[in-house]
C-alpha cells in the first residue's frame, strides 16, 4: 500500500492506496470523492498552487506577494521560479492584478494577492 496526504480540502486524509499496472486498485482513508481524485492526477500529472512574491518598484512595499490562479504541473514550477526571481514590476498592484498570463500555455495566470500602492514620497 502507498500512502499520501490528501490537498484537496483542510481536512488532509491520509489515504492508502494499492496500484496495480499504473491503476489504482483498493483505496482506504478518504472522506471524500476527492480523494480519489487527488491520487489519480498525483500519479497521472501532479500539480499545485504556486505562492511567491515578485519585487515592486517604487510601492509603498518592496515585495508583493502572488500565486498561480490555479494549479500548475509540478515539472514547471522551478522554471516559473526562475522567472519569478528576474521579475520586477512597477507600482501600483491592485489584489487580483494579473502579474504573468498563460504560464506555459497551461492557461493559468499569476496573480497579485494583496495591493501594494505607489509611494509618492520618493
Amino acid at each position: 500500500m502507498k500512502k499520501v496526504v490528501c490537498v484537496r480540502c483542510p481536512v488532509g486524509c491520509k489515504i492508502e492506496f494499492e496500484l496495480h499496472n499504473g491503476k489504482v486498485g483498493k483505496i482506504k482513508g478518504n472522506r471524500c470523492l476527492k480523494g480519489i481524485e487527488y491520487i489519480k492526477e498525483e500519479l497521472k500529472e501532479p500539480k499545485r498552487i504556486v505562492p511567491t512574491s515578485v519585487r515592486v518598484i517604487g510601492g509603498n512595499y518592496p515585495l508583493v506577494s502572488v500565486k498561480t490562479s490555479a494549479p500548475i504541473p509540478k515539472r514547471h514550477i522551478s522554471d516559473l521560479m526562475e522567472i519569478v526571481k528576474k521579475l520586477k514590476i512597477r507600482a501600483p498592484v491592485e489584489l487580483g492584478d494579473v502579474i504573468l498570463k498563460n504560464l506555459f500555455n497551461t492557461g493559468v495566470d499569476l496573480i497579485a494577492t494583496r495591493t501594494v500602492q505607489k509611494n509618492d514620497s520618493k
